[in-house]
């Protein structure tokens, strides 16, 4: 097939369950222009010196006219969506409360938290013999962790686990689909998440608790308006879940592919570090990133226009042979391993610390019982976001 629709034919719901000898057919020509007008870039040298690239940016304004109806319509965006200087000031005011400098026991010190919520989750299983590993315990470890965090109640989960879908569809790459109604939808949830979380934060300004919310209305040294606050908590809470959802259900889809590894798992735990890693090689949360040059650039001896969408395919990068001895392989020894599962550059995930080690937890605490497991449905039905790539539901017989 011609490479021109690689795009439409990557995010393709028939091919969730496997993209990745699409992302092969991609590296063989390393960049290539789609009907739509947007570029794919799928070698891992690339993606990598693109998105340190100061020419390169992440704010959809910047798109040409031909594609703005691409950009958001919400009156302040993120600022993982955000080129320097902004995006440096804004991101430093969210890590305050976070981690270094100000912060730098934040997310360690939640090492213990994490293991308890694991454990009550673990708990809850024991004597059920199907089970969900999505909906019952990769999704609410890091929605109850990251609602601990920035003094969200938990109970109202329900209500932002609504706008977050929406939020998510808003953000994936669909070619060829008219994206108005995703659009005015997805304004609309993070207009509405956004008002929830600045009332949220308003009702702890005077009254702070040791959450991210009370310290960004409390600290002095916190200058952020109410748009910034508004968007800024939106991102935390969003992709401090969505994300790790992905992780965690991809993990336990792999180990169980691979019983041998899991085994070997079971006998050298120290690898679970070194195993996660891999797994954010191998099988990312995140599968691409859109960014839009500043100027006209060359990619591969291709000329890339200004201002024209391109779509930076992560997951292929991280199977680059080019890059990665037998990337095919799932290997949780890998040591040369500088994936680009949470990016790279100025946008290198915010979270990813946290990620990390609610991945390690809830890996180590699942693997002993994933012996006598068996996947109900192989592959599994997955999520309708291309982008954001992982099972909807992982049933289990146990």
């Amino acid at each position: 097939m011609a490479v021109e629709t690689l795009l439409e034919r990557i995010t393709d719901y028939a091919n969730r369950p496997d993209p990745y000898p699409l992302y092969a057919e991609l590296r063989e020509v390393r960049v290539v222009r789609q009907t739509d007008g947007s570029y794919l870039v799928g070698a891992y040298h690339d993606i990598a010196a693109l998105l340190h690239d100061p020419r390169i940016s992440a704010d959809p304004r910047n798109l040409a006219a031909p594609y703005r109806g691409l950009a958001p319509e919400e009156d302040q965006i993120s600022f993982i969506r955000l080129d320097d200087p902004e995006h440096h000031r804004l991101r430093r005011l969210a890590m305050r409360p976070f981690g270094p400098p100000h912060s730098p026991g934040r997310v360690g010190a939640m090492r213990g938290q994490i293991a308890q919520i694991t454990q009550e989750l673990i708990e809850a299983l024991e004597g059920r013999t199907r089970i969900d590993i999505v909906e019952d315990f990769a999704y609410p470890l890091p929605v109850t962790v990251i609602c601990r965090l920035l003094g969200v109640p938990r109970e109202d989960e329900p209500v932002f686990r609504e706008w977050s879908a929406t939020i998510i569809d808003f953000a994936d790459i669909k070619p060829g689909e008219d994206p108005t109604e995703r659009r005015q939808a997805g304004a609309q949830a993070l207009a509405e998440m956004g008002r929830y979380l600045v009332d949220l934060a308003e009702r702890y300004r005077g009254h702070p608790g040791d959450d991210m919310l009370s310290a960004f209305v409390n600290d002095p040294d916190s200058a952020l308006t109410c748009e910034e606050l508004a968007a800024t908590a939106v991102l935390l809470l969003v992709a401090g879940h969505e994300t790790t959802v992905n992780l965690i259900s991809n993990g336990v889809l792999t180990l169980l592919r691979h019983p041998n590894e899991m085994d070997r798992l079971r006998r050298e735990p120290d690898l679970l570090p070194t195993m996660v890693e891999e797994l954010l090689r191998y099988e990312p949360p995140i599968q691409m990133r859109q960014r839009t040059p500043l100027a006209n650039i060359d990619v591969a001896g291709t000329a890339i226009p200004k201002g024209a969408p391109l779509i930076l395919v992560l997951a292929s990068g991280n199977r680059d042979p080019k890059r990665f001895r037998d990337p095919e392989r799932f290997d949780p020894a890998r040591l040369d391993n500088q994936h680009l599962g949470f990016g790279s550059g100025i946008h290198l995930c915010y979270g990813a610390p946290l990620a990390r080690i609610e991945a390690q937890t809830a890996l180590d605490a699942l693997i002993p019982r994933l012996g006598t497991a068996t996947l109900v449905q192989d592959p599994p039905p997955y999520r309708r976001n291309a982008m954001l790539r992982g099972p909807r539901h992982l049933l289990l017989e146990t």
